[in-house]
């Protein structure tokens, strides 16, 4: 039996699709139905920027709703994003509801929160950020360096990480929330330091449509330090919102 639904998972920044590798094992034990796709965005992974592809969350928003146009192939989707993915994940949801009439059946966002523009922060975020892109190795050995973040392109990386902390990319984020037709799940982790669980709730509750689930003892990258969990949040969840049928 096969799902007219399918669930694509988008990564966030400096990473790559390699981060979702536990997820994926996860997600086929559990023996739902449910195909799952884990694009790279462009400039991260091993797939290149092309130069008509600005880096900006509205640009990677608009590749990605393209993208999805092309995989699903008459399947509904639900698409989730993780930290900066979630926001690239909503512009997506506005390009495919509003200039193509195909909105999502649901959305699930993972450790993306926030929508509060806040100077200092920002700055300090943005000079680590470049930093990091200074000093990074061109490789590390162990599972740390199968995550993929030695692997972006310089002016992709530092264009995403410099656009999305705009005083306006910033500002636009809980307006995309508050517009959102389609069923939305969030995520946090209840040790999450990079995004903390207060910073997801607040922008969750611009939604009238969401649903808020924190994860025990789990931090940033959920995918990869409990998979198993993660997995079965999100089909209990589908399962909830009728997009998915119980395991028999």
């Amino acid at each position: 039996m096969t799902s007219d639904l399918l669930l694509i998972a988008v990564h966030g920044w400096m990473l790559s699709r390699k981060v979702w590798a536990p997820f994926e094992e996860s997600w086929t034990r559990l023996g739902t139905s449910i195909p799952l796709w884990c694009p790279d965005l462009p400039g991260f992974g091993l797939e290149s920027r092309p130069p008509q592809l600005r880096p900006t969350l509205a640009s990677y928003g608009q590749w990605l709703a393209e993208q999805i146009r092309a995989q699903a192939k008459g399947h509904h989707v639900v698409l989730m994003g993780h930290s900066l993915g979630g926001s690239i994940a909503l512009h997506a949801e506005t390009y495919l509801r509003r200039q193509w009439d195909q909105p999502l059946s649901g959305l699930v966002m993972l450790a993306a929160g926030g929508g509060i523009y806040q100077p200092r922060p920002f700055r300090r975020l943005r000079f680590g950020g470049q930093l990091i892109l200074k000093l990074r190795p061109t490789s590390l050995p162990g599972p740390i360096g199968q995550l993929g973040p030695f692997q972006a392109e310089q002016r992709a990386a530092l264009g995403l990480l410099v656009n999305s902390t705009t005083r306006g990319a910033v500002k636009q984020i809980p307006n995309l929330v508050a517009d959102l037709e389609a069923k939305n799940l969030w995520i946090s982790g209840e040790q999450d330091r990079v995004m903390e669980p207060g910073y997801v709730q607040h922008l969750a509750e611009y939604s009238d449509k969401h649903c808020l689930k924190e994860l025990k003892q789990c931090g940033h990258l959920a995918m990869q330090s409990h998979p198993d969990l993660l997995a079965q949040t999100i089909h209990h969840w589908l399962i909830d919102q009728s997009l998915a049928s119980p395991r028999s």
